[in-house]
């Protein structure tokens, strides 16, 4: 039984370091997406143009 103790507070210990590292790489910055701001103006006209498709075939299809 005293095993199952070690056992769940070692792994409680283990998450913990885990959360901590994850806390930190988020305030540092690490998961910041930098490179998708600056290409997705050049998608935008496809966005627009497919969203504009499909309202007139949702709009043809209606009675």
């Amino acid at each position: 039984m005293s095993v199952i103790y070690l056992l769940i507070s070692i792994s409680i210990v283990v998450a913990i370091g885990f959360f901590i590292a994850f806390i930190r790489a988020v305030k540092t910055g690490q998961y910041d997406d930098d490179y998708t701001p600056s290409v997705r103006m050049l998608f935008d006209d496809e966005l627009v143009k497919k969203a504009s498709e499909e309202h007139i075939q949702i709009t043809e299809k209606q009675p």
